[in-house]
Parts: C-alpha cells; sequence; structure tokens
C-alpha cells in the first residue's frame, strides 16, 4: 500500500503521493519545458483521474500518465488536445529501471479510482494558474485581474481594426468561454467567447477582432498564454453554469477577398520555408471550405 507522503521522482518532476490527490512538482532546471516551469506545482484530486497508464517510452525510459477526466482541469481543456506531449503536465517520464516502481504505484492510483470518474466533470477540480496574468501577444499585451481581461494594443502590430476599437476591457461575466490556439501553429491567438451575441458578429480572424490576440513568433508562448487561458476559462466557468466552454471555434463565413488574402500569405510563408507542404495544403483547404 502507498505510504502518504511517498515521492516518485522523474526527468522534469516528481509525483508525491496522498491521501487523496497526487502532488505533482516540477523542476525549475534549464531543460525542463518552460510550461512545467510557470506551473510550478499542482495538486491532482484523485477524482480528477480517469486512468493511469505505464508506457514504454523513448531512449530506454518508461512513462506513467494519469489521465485526467473531461473537464476536471481548466488547463487541458485551454489546450484542447494542442499540447506537445513532452509538455504534457499528467506524464512522469521514469528511468527504465525504475519500471516495477511506477507499475507499483499505477496499481496503487488505479485501485483508487471510482468507475464513474471517466465521467465528465461537472466542476474544474483541479485548480487554475493564479491571476494576476499576462503575457505579450504580437499584437497588444494581454492582462488577467481575476475579475477581467484588459488588452492594450500596440502600434507596431495591432491592425486598424483593432485601433479604431480602441483598448478593450471584458469582465468575466461578459464572457462564455476561451478559444485558444497554440502558437506553435499557423494563425495563433487567444479569443475571448462573449456571453451574449453582440449586434456586430465577431470577425473570423484574430487580427480583426478586438476580443482577441494573435501569437507569432516569440509571441503568447505556450507556457504564458495557456495558464492565461486556463485562468480565464476557471473564472468564466466560475460565473455561472451557463459559462462553460469546449473550446470549440465558433462557425464563421469569411468575406471572399480576406480569403484570397489569407492564403496568399500563406503562399508567403510556404515560399519561405516556414510552413510546410502538408501544412499549406491543409490550411488552404480550411480557409477554401469557409467561403
Amino acid at each position: 500500500m502507498a505510504r502518504m507522503g511517498d515521492v516518485l521522482a522523474g526527468f522534469h518532476a516528481a509525483w508525491e503521493f496522498e491521501s487523496d490527490s497526487v502532488l505533482i512538482r516540477f523542476e525549475r532546471g534549464i531543460r525542463t519545458p518552460k510550461l512545467f516551469q510557470a506551473l510550478g506545482e499542482r495538486r491532482i484530486p484523485i477524482e480528477a483521474i480517469a486512468a493511469v497508464t505505464l508506457t514504454p517510452g523513448k531512449r530506454g525510459t518508461v512513462v506513467l500518465r494519469a489521465e485526467p477526466r473531461p473537464g476536471a482541469d481548466p488547463l487541458m481543456e485551454a489546450a484542447a488536445g494542442q499540447l506537445k506531449e513532452a509538455c504534457d503536465p499528467y506524464r512522469l517520464v521514469l528511468p527504465g529501471d525504475r519500471e516495477t516502481l511506477a507499475e507499483y504505484y499505477a496499481d496503487e492510483l488505479r485501485a483508487q479510482l471510482i468507475p464513474d470518474d471517466a465521467a465528465e466533470a461537472e466542476r474544474y477540480l483541479v485548480a487554475p494558474p493564479e491571476a494576476p496574468l499576462q503575457f505579450k501577444a504580437y499584437d497588444g499585451k494581454a492582462s488577467f485581474d481575476g475579475k477581467s481581461v484588459s488588452f492594450r494594443w500596440f502600434w507596431t502590430g495591432a491592425s486598424s481594426a483593432k485601433w479604431k476599437a480602441g483598448d478593450q476591457s471584458f469582465a468575466v461575466s461578459e464572457l462564455s468561454g476561451v478559444e485558444w490556439r497554440s502558437p506553435e501553429v499557423f494563425e495563433g491567438h487567444l479569443r475571448l467567447l462573449r456571453r451574449e451575441p453582440s449586434a456586430v458578429q465577431q470577425p473570423a480572424q484574430a487580427d480583426q477582432d478586438p476580443a482577441a490576440v494573435v501569437f507569432g513568433l516569440g509571441y503568447g508562448p505556450v507556457h504564458e498564454s495557456l495558464p492565461f487561458a486556463a485562468s480565464v476559462l476557471a473564472a468564466v466557468r466560475a460565473a455561472g453554469p451557463s459559462a462553460k466552454s469546449d473550446g470549440a471555434p465558433a462557425a464563421r463565413h469569411r468575406d471572399p477577398a480576406d480569403i484570397a488574402e489569407r492564403i496568399r500569405h500563406l503562399g508567403e510563408l510556404h515560399q519561405a520555408g516556414l510552413v510546410t507542404d502538408e501544412e499549406f495544403t491543409s490550411k488552404k483547404a480550411e480557409l477554401l471550405a469557409e467561403l
């Protein structure tokens, strides 16, 4: 039987087993993913875990992973499956010689799981990153104080539409969710979704939407923008039951002229070698499908 306070240390993190939770402490070493360093430590209640797996890893390692319940962790809800495997905070990579020990703890955790814990959680069970939080996007600075989100535009990156709209502030009570698209993909951004439909429909492209900031090379990095999105999402959900968002973007139709411009820009990135052939073909198809 695992004893309270038992610790299983792996690469970049250590798991401390408690009576009703697992405390994950992330290292702050130079090789540790920046997202882990930003998170510091996280307490994962047993009821927030749907399953536990132990699988072979790369270069003779083994990987212990706790599968979070849908709806239990605002960080994973905001990420919406976009995190790279190496940045998954629920993975503990261990040297191969600790496989037997890892199997022991995996079995101990499985024994504590409740059969229906794979069902979607009715509320967030894992604490979100704490506000205040902020980060620099390509076109502005995003700030969250726990009650409202503010965007302050940069003259070097913001579109004329955003300059015309002016700096923005959104109370949590006005929002229904958050749409985070990783800065590591084309058109990465953070968009605030409104609770009440406004008189003017939100523009399809984030660089024209005053309720969104766009990312870019060196802007809105995962370790800054994702914890920010998770914190806002948790506050939105706490504000009311209707605030829950599945992270899926709303269906939008773009102007044909805008589609042509976006494809032209995509082509320039492709020619410059910043977008692969596969990414170019895939994204072009997505854009054409929005006509």
